[in-house]
């Protein structure tokens, strides 16, 4: 039976340090992309449609928001 201590068992603060720093890097990402997706609204004419990428962009965002959201709940 495998311990707690088991070398073959993934070190639970392993893993967590590994996602701290997986969500860290995540969330400058989710920044740029929403600093993007700030300058393309902005330039967008508040009569007119938004424009497919700045769908795409807002698309982008959510899942990489989800993901982060995944990550932090481990």
């Amino acid at each position: 039976m495998a311990g707690i201590d088991d070398p073959s068992l993934p070190n639970p603060k392993a893993i967590e340090r590994a996602n701290q720093k997986e969500i860290r890097i995540d969330i400058a990402k989710l920044y740029e992309m929403v600093a993007e997706l700030k300058e393309q609204i902005e330039k967008t004419d508040a009569n007119s449609i938004l424009s497919l990428s700045v769908v795409k962009k807002a698309q982008q965002i959510e899942k990489l928001a989800k993901h982060i959201k995944g990550l932090a709940k481990d």
